[in-house]
Order: C-alpha cells, then structure tokens, then sequence
C-alpha cells in the first residue's frame, strides 16, 4: 500500500524495547473478546512495540502543546491523546482496545487512561424503529453522529467532565439513563466499526480528531468465520439468561438462529463492511493484518 510501510511479524517485533511489558496469562484471558485469539507472544512480538510507538507520539503532541502554550502567553486545558480503533464486527477490535489500555496504563504508570466505545452513539431502538432504521442497524445512518461530534469537540476543548450513553450488548440497546463519563484522561482510546468513516452528509468525520488511529484487517471469508463462531458461543452462554437478547435465539431451533446470523452477516455486517468500513482502512495511522486464528501477520504504519 502506498504511504505505508510494511512489517512483517519478525521484523515488527525487532522494534520493541528490552524490557517486556509485565502481564500475565490470568490478564489477558479477562480482557479477551469471546471468539478472539490472543496469547503473551502477541503481547511481546506485536503490541509491546506498539505502545512504544503511541508513546512516541503522545510525547510529540505533548511537547507540540509545551511549545504552543509558551508561544500564545496563555495556559490552557490540554485535550487528551486520542486513538480511535475500526475495524469490521468479530475481528477483534474489543480485544485490542482493552489491551492498549491495560499495556498504556502498566508501562507507562503516570498516564491516566481511559476506554470507550462508539456503541452508545447508535440510535435506541425505538428511534432506530421510528426511523425504519432497525434493518440498518449498524450503517452509519444509524448513528447519531451530532451528538458523537459534540462530545468530541468536548473532550478537544479540555472540559473536565463529559457524559457519553452507554450500550449494552446483553439488551441489544442503549441503556436508559446510565452514562459514561470522560474526566481529563491522558488518552483516550475509542473503538468502534464507525470511528473512520465518513458519514453521508459528509458533515462530520470523526477521524480529524483522532491523533492516531488503528484499523484491524483481515479477509471476509475468515471474518465471516469468526463473527458465525462467536454467535454460536453467544447462543450458549445465554441459555439460561431470559433477560439477555440471545435468550429466545438459544432456546429455540439452533438451525433457525444460525439462519438468522448467517442472513445478518450477508445482509448488513458483510454490507456495512465493503461499503463503509474497509474503504477507511487507508484513512489510519497503522493497520494490523489478521490470518488464520486471529494471528496478526502484517503490520503498516503510516509515514509521518
């Protein structure tokens, strides 16, 4: 890919410091995605490297923000460092989203650090169903890109305290008054299938305010694997949870839910993925190349 540079696993890990980061196995099974791969050599021969690099570039915006600060005669509020993750459903981004977070936090002590998601900024379902969105659920009409931009113009502004609305994957819905909160992180790492794209109207790219960006790659025929064999593991996990959104699915003809997720994968992920997701993949700052069993066999950074 033009603009990039590419890595292959080997020569990735040759980046890394000596010191590995300190995390156990126990750790990184709490933070792992159901469905996802990931073991301590990824940890050593991938993201160690990776978190050297972020930190790289946060000391560059911080020493950028010194200078700016010393040059107008005027203190300000710094906006945190923000990264932004995409990537298609079932490849992992939750996974490494998490992990940033806890290897950013143990490395680098001092940083406060913290971890949202894109979710909450879907429609409810109901406006989503007054919309005729609900089929669309996903797409990038189906979010309320107004309220995801005013919330990250606050966070750039340096506010002390920004609510965002939580999303819960139990209910399939946004959850009714329960809010997450921003207060003045360091970084800030947000990850979503939205967090590249570029919406219809063209108003509001989320991107711009992103210092660096991470998308996860891989092809569509090991995607759509991976997305069939988490939804079958779903299925098990809530067969006896009435309140969970799967329970009906679980407890019912298992030919018909895998229909119905093969039909959702076809029909909107697999969709939403070729028209609005992968044509961001060159929009970010690095890209993580997924083969077989989640392994990450490539890498591309973006030149400065």
């Amino acid at each position: 890919m033009r603009n990039y540079t590419s890595f292959n696993r080997n020569e990735w890990a040759k980046l890394a410091p000596l010191d590995k980061v300190n995390i156990t196995k126990e750790e990184l099974a709490d933070i792992k995605s159901l469905g996802d791969v990931i073991d301590l050599t990824d940890v050593h021969e991938i993201y160690t490297s990776l978190i050297s690099y972020l930190h790289l570039v946060y000391q560059q915006k911080k020493n950028a923000q010194k200078a700016q600060i010393k040059f107008l005669h005027k203190s300000f509020s710094p906006a945190p460092f923000i990264i932004g993750i995409s990537g298609s459903v079932a490849v992992g981004k939750s996974t490494t989203a998490r992990l940033l977070q806890l290897l950013l936090s143990r490395t680098y002590p001092e940083l406060k650090v913290h971890l949202m998601t894109t979710d909450g900024f879907i429609y409810p379902n109901e406006e989503l169903k007054r919309r005729n969105l609900m089929p669309r659920k996903g797409f990038p009409e189906s979010y309320d890109m107004a309220l995801l931009s005013n919330f990250l113009r606050d966070v750039l502004s340096g506010k002390s305290d920004i609510v965002y609305p939580l999303y819960s994957q139990e209910l399939s819905d946004i959850v009714p008054g329960k809010y997450g909160h921003v207060k003045n992180p360091d970084v800030l790492i947000i990850e979503g299938i939205n967090t590249l794209q570029l919406p219809e109207n063209g108003q509001v790219v989320t991107s711009d305010f992103f210092d660096f960006s991470i998308y996860i790659d891989a092809e569509e025929d090991l995607i759509e694997k991976w997305y069939m064999q988490r939804f079958r593991k779903v299925l098990k996990l809530n067969k006896n949870k009435p309140d969970n959104f799967y329970y009906k699915m679980a407890n019912g003809p298992l030919e018909d839910a895998i229909q119905l997720a093969e039909e959702t994968w076809q029909m909107v992920n697999l969709v939403n993925l070729r028209e609005y997701i992968a044509p961001t993949k060159e929009r970010a700052s690095l890209i993580l190349h997924k083969t077989d069993g989640h392994l990450i066999d490539r890498i591309y950074l973006r030149h400065i």
